[in-house]
């Protein structure tokens, strides 16, 4: 009989996904007054409209847990956001297949890596505002 921990070992992509929902379980048993949020600055280095405050920070982290837990994409946000990363499909088709999606596998554990540090940064930040920092 095969532990737990072994299959999580060989299903690696649900293993990040798992930490990453995992995360922002905790942020949400942690963070009991989201409102503490509002206005405090993120750590971003631009200086234009993009940076959010926390408070924007945790409803994105959130949004995208129930995204990644419901396996529901609108197909309508799907087109749109492919439109403004690619406006012509050509050299996506004449790559390997393989290649692409190795491509694509390793952004998306990049992606979740970064989403995970984040929500345990902005949980580490309220706890800081609340004064129970470790």
């Amino acid at each position: 009989m095969q532990s737990a921990e072994a299959k999580f070992n060989r299903n690696s992509l649900f293993l990040t996904l798992k930490r990453y929902s995992s995360a922002v379980s905790d942020m949400e048993k942690t963070i009991l007054l989201p409102s503490l949020l509002r206005d405090v600055p993120s750590d971003c280095e631009a200086a234009d409209e993009t940076c959010r405050d926390l408070y924007a920070n945790y409803l994105m982290l959130k949004a995208i847990r129930n995204t990644v837990e419901s396996s529901l994409v609108p197909l309508d946000d799907h087109k749109a956001k492919n439109a403004t990363f690619t406006k012509t499909p050509e050299p996506f088709l004449e790559a390997d297949p393989e290649a692409l999606f190795l491509f694509h596998l390793r952004g998306l554990f990049s992606m979740m890596s970064d989403l995970t540090k984040e929500t345990r940064s902005l949980t580490d930040k309220y706890l800081d505002i609340i004064g129970l920092a470790n």
